[in-house]
């Protein structure tokens, strides 16, 4: 699974000569620490091996997330234990060692790009560029300025090529610190503070420069507002931009729930998987999550799957997601197809399913 180069870029024209398409697998947000942490420490303290405590959150999903050709996460913490804490409402940081869970879950591509990935300063932003770099884990959407945050992660699978590029933008509602945004000269995440037609151009930039590196451009977004399944307004007018650019795809997180799935001009945009493997909270009222399957050639993206998940069994198997079959299959399927269906098209795997309620729910 291990990618052979690292960039950005989906193209979706059919070709009926196609080699068989290769399968690129997306979660939402991966906090390793907080609670993901301390559920290992006490782990290991009950009696449980470190080596298999440190890897517990992808234990129920890593036969579908390994088998995978391509596995991209949001990681939504740094990988340090001794930098300085940046002053804001909440942090989030792990021990590098934690690093073992997205190795053991197949993880082959993270986006750095959110609101937690300088909870402990430029230090912490190096340390985990450090640690990922080791694990041989591709990365995008964070750096030393941003230049560097910007620059796509190009994976090559299996003969095609993909650019990956993230961005940190929470439109007129970003409560975050203005040293978690990169500049020309200071490290930190790609995006902006609160400008959606800055973001637009750098965006639309971004994407025409990957196209011509890759097959296929995949902008990885941090947006929407906590706990809403709707995606507000520059939310979809970023996706528009990013496929009108040239992009094949577009995914989302950080309002951790579910948003909904658009088709627009035949190509996904994924506004919000929600939680994955989240230590920032024990107990999530919504536990509904699913792995986003896209399965490509060099000129297409053919088909559009989805997994549907629960993100946790609290208390008795906290933060570590596992998928789900049957009713609650489709309890998860109904609820994605609802958010979907305010959109002019959906993707054919939601069309046609109904739902009572698409409310941000349980």
């Amino acid at each position: 699974m291990t990618p052979t180069v690292v960039l950005v870029s989906l193209m979706a024209t059919a070709d009926a000569g196609a080699a068989a398409p290769v399968r690129l697998t997306f979660a939402g947000d991966v906090t390793l620490g907080f609670h993901v942490e301390e559920w290992a420490d006490e782990l290991v303290k009950k009696g449980t091996p470190k080596d298999a405590a440190l890897v517990w959150g992808f234990e129920r999903v890593k036969a579908v997330t390994r088998a995978s050709d391509l596995f991209v996460v949001n990681l939504e913490c740094p990988f340090t234990d001794k930098a300085t804490k940046l002053q804001k409402n909440f942090n989030f940081r792990a021990r590098p060692e934690l690093v073992a869970g997205l190795e053991a879950g197949g993880v082959d591509v993270v986006s750095l790009a959110n609101n937690h990935l300088m909870d402990y300063g430029a230090e912490g932003l190096f340390d985990t560029l450090t640690v990922l770099d080791t694990a041989k884990i591709a990365r995008f959407g964070a750096g030393r300025s941003l230049a560097d945050a910007r620059t796509p992660a190009i994976v090559d699978v299996k003969g095609v090529k993909v650019a990956f590029l993230g961005y940190f933008f929470l439109g007129d509602r970003n409560i975050e610190p203005k040293e978690v945004i990169a500049t020309g000269t200071t490290p930190g995440v790609a995006g902006h503070f609160s400008d959606t037609a800055a973001l637009q151009a750098m965006l639309e930039a971004d994407v025409r420069a990957a196209k011509k590196k890759a097959d296929h451009v995949i902008p990885f977004f941090h947006w929407g507002r906590e706990g809403k399944g709707q995606p507000e307004p520059y939310q979809v007018q970023l996706g528009h931009a990013a496929i009108d650019a040239g992009a094949s795809a577009v995914i989302g997180s950080h309002p951790h729930v579910l948003q909904g799935i658009e088709r627009y001009r035949g190509k996904p945009i994924v506004y919000s998987l929600g939680n994955f493997v989240f230590g920032g909270n024990w107990n999530p009222g919504d536990k509904r999550t699913a792995l986003v399957h896209l399965l490509v050639t060099r000129q297409a993206v053919e088909r559009v799957e989805v997994t549907p998940a629960r993100s946790d069994a609290y208390p008795e198997r906290p933060c570590q997601p596992y998928l789900v079959e049957g009713a609650a299959a489709d309890e998860v399927l109904d609820h994605l197809a609802a958010l979907s269906a305010k959109f002019p098209a959906t993707i054919p795997a939601l069309e046609g399913r109904t739902a009572p309620d698409a409310g941000a729910g349980r």
